[in-house]
């Protein structure tokens, strides 16, 4: 009836960073996602590493979406702040 426009999203349920410095040959990545798990709950799902190569994972439960994704945006920061960019 209506072509509405999708709905941009306020809180990401997912962020890529990465840390590039040639000087220092630094080549890193740090990618978050927010999922559903099967318990009703959500999980951080937090993978790092070199660029190129497999990263490490790292699975955070938490009790709902809403504190996972504060969870994402607080990590997300302070990622920033140590020189990640998108």
């Amino acid at each position: 009836m209506f072509d509405a426009e999708p709905q941009l999203e306020v809180f990401p349920r997912e962020v890529q960073l990465r840390r590039i410095d040639p000087a220092c040959n630094m080549k890193r990545f740090y990618r978050m996602t927010v999922q559903r798990d099967l318990f009703g709950g959500s999980s951080l799902i937090r993978e790092w590493g070199r660029i190129g190569r497999r990263g490490q994972v790292l699975v955070e439960p938490h009790p709902d979406e809403g504190q996972a994704i504060n969870a994402l945006m607080k990590l997300a920061r302070a990622k920033q702040r140590r020189g990640y960019g998108v």
